[in-house]
């Protein structure tokens, strides 16, 4: 299988990527940003792309709200198939493990989200479909 990672090939989301590396991983101050790689559930291709985060004990919460689109985003559908992620938070790159959150756990997260990126409120009510939260901890601590 291929090392090569694919960036994700939408404009912006391909500039806050090379905002990332170029910032040491503050490419917004205030804004806690990750890169998330995942594998590609059809191609098999390694897949990555930025998001925000906050923080629950040692998972990192994110949220695919793919800016409240009705459908979900690829990064969300290809940890679903395979949930062996890598996350680079700052310069710290490590492997995680990924999973959604409860229902219970999102009831309790979503406050949290909404606090640290308002925009999430919006998006919500932007689509039909429940917009998942995914907690991804890392692999030495997964289990």
């Amino acid at each position: 299988m291929t090392h090569t990672v694919h960036d994700n090939p939408t404009p912006w989301v391909a500039d806050h990527i090379r905002r990332f590396e170029e910032t040491g991983g503050r490419p917004r101050p205030g804004v806690n940003d990750l890169l998330l790689t995942t594998r590609g559930r059809k191609s098999g291709l390694l897949r990555r792309t930025a998001l925000a985060y906050v923080r629950d004990g040692d998972a990192y919460v994110l949220t695919a709200s793919n800016a409240g689109a009705d459908h979900h985003p690829a990064w969300y559908l290809n940890l679903l198939a395979t949930p062996e992620v890598t996350l680079q938070v700052g310069a710290a790159t490590f492997t995680a493990t990924a999973r959604p959150a409860t229902v219970t756990e999102a009831a309790r997260l979503w406050p949290v989200v909404i606090a640290a990126m308002p925009a999430y409120a919006g998006y919500r009510t932007a689509t039909t479909r429940e917009i998942p939260l995914v907690l991804v901890a890392p692999a030495e601590r997964a289990g």
